[in-house]
């Protein structure tokens, strides 16, 4: 599941951004492909999901899907996937016939790269040994597992479909399978979750010995049920503590936190959400698909497929319900959002290779960021310091007028 956005008529650090230049090499591609459909909606989610009938679509939106990558092709350019992202939804949902037949649609179309890195989402209420098998078979070779918490009422209070026993099991089925890199999603800041609670939890997971931990605080977005009938969260210093702890515990079993949510062991992170992060290009797939796509000329399009399932399998309507190209006073502000998620950040140059624009055109917000304690003072590098990691959204309004 990804979330894009972008900023609208900004300017950067007070003044126009400088000429944009064509792009002297476009970056990695990746594919995300969205599956909307899940067991039940969950109260926090506002991702693009929706309640699964007996019956899946699966021949029908397969068909889709490649019909509606065909039209995204122009903007290949020769160019490998690097990484596919199945995220949903509940993507386990599908049969293990269906991902198949559009794994091999997909190569047919554009070739992979020989280390590609395929990742599945899936729940572990939707464990089937034998499915998941087949996934590893298919070439699938990285598993995301929504796991949230292991407690029983912590579960309940989320709305998720399984339980804990079954959580610990679907890790051990992982490895069975083949997996030997998976992650673990996991939520803290809970309802009346306390320290002990919000630990107990990772300990589980850390015990588990994933390659790749994700473990971010629940928020209540809007058009959730959590979002019109706010469950009582625990208070501000609670939150904090757990941070701390949680952070300090992930690091002492050697997960490294590289991203403002994600920690994996040493060689282990998301190929996927770093090429995001890194401001890389992907295309997107699939009901409410977004993507990102950058043409030798210098244009940088973000991308937005049709949201409901229903329009989406509908030949009258068209898979694309919008698209924007990036101006020159958007795109910094857009390329650091990403990159200032990394808790390294990204080498200086990738700025002008993916964006097409001078650092100059950085150079009065990142002198006041850096004066602020909230970017690191280092000419090759564009990094938030530990401060700037807290106050991200402090930071990024640096580079706003």
């Amino acid at each position: 599941m990804t979330r894009d956005s972008s900023a609208s008529s900004l300017i950067v650090g007070g003044a126009v951004s400088s000429p944009r230049a064509p792009l002297p090499t476009l970056p990695p591609l990746s594919l995300y492909i969205h599956i909307p459909w899940c067991v039940r909606k969950c109260p926090y989610c506002d991702f693009n999901s929706h309640t699964a009938s007996p019956v899946l679509p699966e021949q029908e939106y397969v068909d889709a899907l490649l019909a509606d990558l065909d039209q995204d092709l122009h903007a290949v350019y020769g160019r490998e996937i690097s990484s596919i992202f199945f995220g949903g939804g509940t993507p386990s949902l599908f049969s293990a016939e269906a991902l198949g037949r559009l794994l091999e649609g997909v190569e047919q179309r554009i070739p992979f790269a020989h280390d590609i890195e395929i990742t599945l989402e899936a729940n572990p209420g939707t464990f089937e040994q034998e499915k998941f098998v087949a996934y590893r078979k298919l070439g699938i070779n990285r598993l995301s597992i929504g796991i949230q918490s292991f407690q029983q009422e912590k579960l309940k209070a989320l709305g998720r479909i399984h339980n804990g026993d079954e959580a610990v099991r679907a890790a051990g089925m992982a490895r069975q399978a083949g997996f030997d890199n998976f992650n673990l999603d996991l939520m803290h800041g809970l309802p009346d979750q306390s320290l002990d609670d919000a630990l107990s939890d990772l300990r589980q997971a850390i015990d588990l010995n994933p390659t790749h931990i994700s473990w971010y605080q629940l928020t209540l977005e809007p058009n959730t049920v959590f979002w019109n009938q706010p469950p009582v969260l625990p208070e501000d210093d609670t939150l904090w503590d757990i941070q701390e702890a949680g952070q300090a515990l992930l690091a002492e079993h050697g997960y490294a936190q590289y991203e403002v949510s994600a920690y994996a062991q040493a060689g282990r992170p998301a190929r996927h959400n770093l090429n995001y992060w890194s401001f890389g290009d992907f295309i997107g797939i699939g009901a409410g698909a977004h993507g990102k796509l950058s043409h030798p000329d210098g244009r940088i399009v973000r991308t937005w497929k049709t949201r409901l399932p229903k329009d989406y399998l509908n030949p009258a309507k068209s898979f694309q319900a919008g698209e924007k190209a990036l101006t020159n006073d958007e795109l910094p502000f857009d390329f650091l959002m990403n990159a200032l998620r990394l808790t390294d950040g990204v080498a200086s140059r990738l700025y002008p290779e993916r964006t097409g624009l001078s650092l100059d055109s950085l150079a009065e917000g990142r002198r006041d960021a850096e004066q602020s304690g909230l970017l690191q003072v280092e000419p090759s590098r564009l990094a938030a310091t530990e401060r700037g990691q807290l106050f991200l959204n402090d930071l990024l309004q640096k580079f706003l007028s």
